[in-house]
């Protein structure tokens, strides 16, 4: 079931939603109790503190937050936040906060040059995906995610955060070769978005010192500035009284605490600090407008953003503040979402947020995204809905139904409480340090929450609304294709749409929902006709009376988190190129359309508040469905299924308005370079095979809603090939019932059926292909390799293993030796079916003089690799990261459900998880080579190349 999701309050769930166990006890602070038994004249309450956290200040002003946390095991995350950004830099400095956070990776008092990387990678630690950093305007950030059982390990994690404080060694030859890396950074970031963004900032930001301190900097600071001018920098801003270190995981804090002080304790500290100016964006009292014309711009946007003094939530009533913010834009964005799913929307895509900007300002944003031609009319359905609330407000169902919601995603986030992974308390502390923000612990969050919705008032979210959609500080930003610059507005016409909509005779808003059960009959139940134990995995397979089969492996790495996946063979394959359109289409017609007796706004406001989603899906060669669910939605969930295999319908609007908003996207399309670039390497690998590609408007007017219907029945009708998998925190008592009363159930027909090979395979023979679309001065390269593969687990094994070898590779010569890319790799993909075959690709970004010479450098690197193979160093980084994933990914009902699925799907032996680290064990430098030998061939390699429109061959 495809619905507008309730939208996320930041600050009020930035956690992962879950589920809670009953037996996990409560620990609600004493200070939080004093909290919740005041009444509202004491909402002034300063919210409570963490308590579970050890937080302190060393005498230099370093301060650290350390907090223990087993999820993952033998896991823990350590981050670096410096209050530095590039709001400090002077003219000349633009970019260096950003530079310096490179140069971090680039030679460290104890890991000189690239040990530091080359270390970490040996432990398991992979670059870019674990270590990392940001830079923004105002801090920048370091991560780093290692294993805690190896106390070496921990102790030289624990110095990288040391050397990242104070210890950059800043070498004049790192800094050099780091300028293209930066700048390919740069170029990379370029194009139609960056070039409106330049124009629009100002505007944004009130021509404030931010509009000028983009984090990346200038080219001509980058490439060019004094190497001592970044070791100035380096020196003024990072230092203790600046820094926090956040340490979250499977440690020990006192011991933790101890290697702080000791290690930490010692950093310099100027005697005549800078000081740390805070900047903030003035408001102007004024509207704005501006619009913004690209020739690349693929669609139009249309955007109101209103400014406002920043709300700092500190006190209990700043918190019920936040909650009755969140309401209001649930609401009004559930309401546009019923407009998109309307026979003729007035846009293709629009919402509202109440969200911080920077600067201490607040804004309210409400965005739309126009069809071509149409942005008046987009732009009055818009305000138009913001009119409507705020001259009837929301209807008291309306309120019912989302404050339901937030109850629920409350009660889910708790019940996880003791299953959390440790990632997900980073921020909350990282948020206190550099803004200041609340850090509540998760039982004082669930409290305070939970007795403060039921205080909440409609009137006061209504009020909330009034307040901060107002005629000052309102900016209006429009952003098209060159195209539509004759179509668009001037800020004169734009003010008289607003007075217009205020003028019109609105109605209130009918919350139309349904009292009729989801289901028009109850299912006839089945039995379980027969079970076998899969002891290796825990789990079991069962065959129902119908013939479904069904494979349970319960778990208890969630509270409350049951995920549900099912397939059958046969897919799109089955139907001819004529029905192709409709076939594709049907799944997401059905899944974005109601179910039995509801249509599909009457569903998704029946499934507010509930921790379900069911989805039918058919590919190329499967049908089925995937979801999940907790225990208290299992029934609903278990009706869901019935009902997509049962009583699936395609509304008419739902209908409509998919097929209408799929033509309004193609109307710029061909703007877009990176567009352009995909569609010839699809026509140069597949000639103009529909199946392959993206659908033009004469296609997309094939799709036909009764047969789409028909197609997705005939996919649906026959559950005996059906497979179901089901993963999580479940026992047979609670999922076998279910089992009976709505698989057992299922139709069957009891028809033998296989997915059709389609014979759709890339040309035997490499070609280039270069393709000219493009005002910036870049190449995009995609190289890749395809033919026949050998499937099996050890070819399998071994290709994964020169994927990431190659990655490994490419990144250290491309990127720190020849300094000619921001990022690279190499990836690997392989299929049984319908044949076997293989894929292996290598991409990157680069400037136009260096494309061809780095293409040759990816090249020598397969020649290598194929005369060499790997050395064992290289070899060993892969088993290390292989085994460290596999340590996290079998605490995972993901990987289960993923593992189990896929070998069912290509008939391996599902036990094959309890294997895999043996089987890693086989792979030798000598068998590495070997794949790579057989598959990387030069002459089945093709090379396509993106370059700007003045470049040619």
């Amino acid at each position: 079931m495809k619905i507008l999701k309730p939208l996320a309050l930041a600050f009020l769930l930035p956690f992962t939603v879950e589920v809670a166990s009953a037996y996990v006890p409560s620990s609600i602070t004493t200070e939080a109790k004093v909290i919740l038994k005041s009444d509202s004249l004491k909402w002034d309450t300063k919210l409570p503190f963490d308590q579970t956290v050890k937080q302190g200040k060393l005498a230099n002003g370093f301060q650290y937050y350390i907090r223990k946390n087993t999820e993952p095991e033998k896991r823990v995350t350590m981050y670096l936040a410096v209050k530095v950004g590039s709001i400090l830099e002077t003219d000349k400095e633009q970019g260096l906060a950003h530079f310096l956070e490179h140069m971090n990776f680039n030679g460290l008092k104890h890991f000189p040059k690239n040990e530091l990387v080359d270390y970490l990678q040996r432990a398991g630690v992979r670059f870019g995906s674990d270590l990392n950093a940001y830079t923004g305007f105002d801090e920048t950030v370091y991560q780093l995610p290692i294993p805690s059982d190896d106390p070496e390990l921990l102790k030289n994690g624990l110095q990288v955060m040391r050397d990242w404080a104070q210890d950059a060694m800043l070498e004049t030859d790192e800094i050099n070769k780091e300028r293209g890396i930066i700048m390919e950074e740069m170029r990379g970031g370029r194009g139609a978005m960056q070039r409106m963004r330049d124009q629009f900032l100002k505007v944004m930001v009130n021509g404030s010192r931010y509009a000028n301190r983009l984090p990346i900097g200038t080219e001509e600071v980058v490439m060019h500035f004094d190497p001592k001018l970044i070791r100035d920098f380096h020196k003024q801003w990072y230092r203790p009284d600046l820094q926090s270190i956040i340490i979250v995981g499977d440690v020990d804090p006192v011991q933790m605490e101890n290697e702080v002080k000791r290690l930490f304790s010692d950093m310099r500290v100027e005697k005549n600090p800078a000081a740390r100016t805070k900047y903030n964006i003035d408001l102007l009292n004024k509207n704005q407008f501006i619009k913004v014309t690209d020739p690349e711009m693929a669609y139009t946007v249309g955007q109101i953003l209103i400014k406002h003094k920043e709300d700092k939530v500190e006190t209990v009533k700043d918190y019920r503040r936040e909650l009755i913010k969140g309401i209001y834009t649930q609401m009004v964005n559930a309401r546009l979402g019923e407009l998109i799913q309307s026979a003729n929307p007035p846009f293709v895509q629009a919402g509202v947020d109440i969200e911080s900007l920077m600067g201490g300002l607040d804004n309210f944003s409400a965005y739309f995204v126009s069809k071509p031609g149409e942005f008046e009319s987009g732009f009055k359905a818009l305000i138009r809905e913001l009119d409507r609330v705020d001259k009837f407000g929301f209807t008291e169902s309306e309120f019912q139904r989302t404050v339901s919601a937030y109850n629920k995603s409350n009660e889910t986030s708790y019940v996880e409480r003791d299953k959390r992974k440790s990632d997900s308390y980073v921020n909350s502390y990282l948020q206190h340090f550099l803004k200041d923000a609340p850090a509540l612990s998760v039982e004082d969050r669930y409290q305070i929450t939970k007795q403060l919705l039921p205080t909440i008032t409609l009137k006061e979210v209504v009020a909330v609304g009034e307040e901060y959609y107002v005629d000052n500080n309102r900016d209006v930003v429009i952003l098209a294709p060159d195209a539509e610059k004759a179509t668009l507005p001037e800020e004169a016409l734009v003010n008289t749409w607003f007075a217009d909509v205020d003028k019109e005779q609105l109605t209130a808003y009918d919350d139309k929902v349904s009292d009729l059960p989801l289901l028009s009959k109850e299912p006839v139940k089945g039995t379980i006709k027969s079970e076998k134990a899969i002891d290796k995995i825990g789990a079991r397979e069962l065959v129902l009376s119908n013939g479904v089969k069904v494979v349970l492996k319960p778990t208890t790495f969630k509270n409350d988190e049951i995920l549900i996946q099912a397939y059958s063979p046969g897919g799109t394959s089955l139907y001819s190129d004529a029905d192709y359109m409709s076939a594709s289409f049907a799944s997401n017609l059905v899944n974005s359309s109601g179910i039995g007796q509801m249509n599909t706004i009457e569903l998704q406001k029946y499934m507010t508040g509930k921790e379900v989603d069911i989805s039918p899906y058919i590919s190329e060669r499967t049908e089925g469905l995937s979801g999940y669910s907790d225990k208290e939605g299992l029934k609903t969930a278990f009706e869901l299924i019935y009902g997509y295999f049962t009583e699936p319908r395609i509304d008419e609007d739902v209908f409509q308005s998919t097929i209408s908003r799929n033509i309004t996207m193609l109307a710029n399309r061909e703007n877009d370079p990176n567009f352009v670039f995909s569609k010839n390497i699809i026509n140069t690998l597949y000639g103009d095979n529909i199946r392959r590609n993206p659908a033009d408007k004469k296609e997309l007017e094939q799709v036909n809603k009764n047969r789409a219907l028909e197609i997705y029945k005939d996919r649906f009708a026959d559950a005996s090939d059906f497979t179901f998998v089901i993963v999580g925190s479940f026992t047979d008592a609670e999922i076998k019932p279910y089992l009976e009363n709505y698989l057992a159930a299922l139709p069957t027909t009891n028809r033998k059926e296989e997915a059709k090979d389609l014979k759709i395979v890339e040309p035997a023979k490499g070609v280039e292909k270069i393709v000219n679309k493009g005002q910036e001065s870049k190449a995009n390269v995609r190289l890749t390799i395809y033919g026949d593969y050998n499937y099996s687990d050890a070819e399998n094994m071994n290709l994964s293993a020169l994927e990431t070898i190659m990655s490994n590779l490419l990144i250290k010569r491309l990127r720190e030796e020849e300094s000619g890319v921001y990022g690279t790799g190499a990836r690997a993909s392989y299929s049984k079916y319908p044949t076997e075959r293989y894929s292996f690709n290598v991409s990157f970004g680069t400037s136009v003089d260096k494309y061809k010479s780095l293409i040759n450098s990816t090249v020598d690197e397969f020649r290598k690799m194929k005369a060499n193979g790997p050395t064992k160093v290289d070899l060993d980084k892969f088993v290390i990261e292989e085994k460290r994933q596999y340590e996290v990914g079998v605490r995972e009902n993901r990987y289960w459900l993923g593992q189990i699925m896929g070998a069912l799907q290509v008939g391996r032996d599902i036990t094959y998880p309890t294997r895999y680290l043996e089987e890693l064990n086989k792979v030798t430098p000598e068998t590495v080579k070997a794949v790579a030998n057989k598959y990387l061939k030069e002459d089945q390699l093709f090379k396509f190349i993106l370059l700007p429109d003045e470049v040619k061959k």
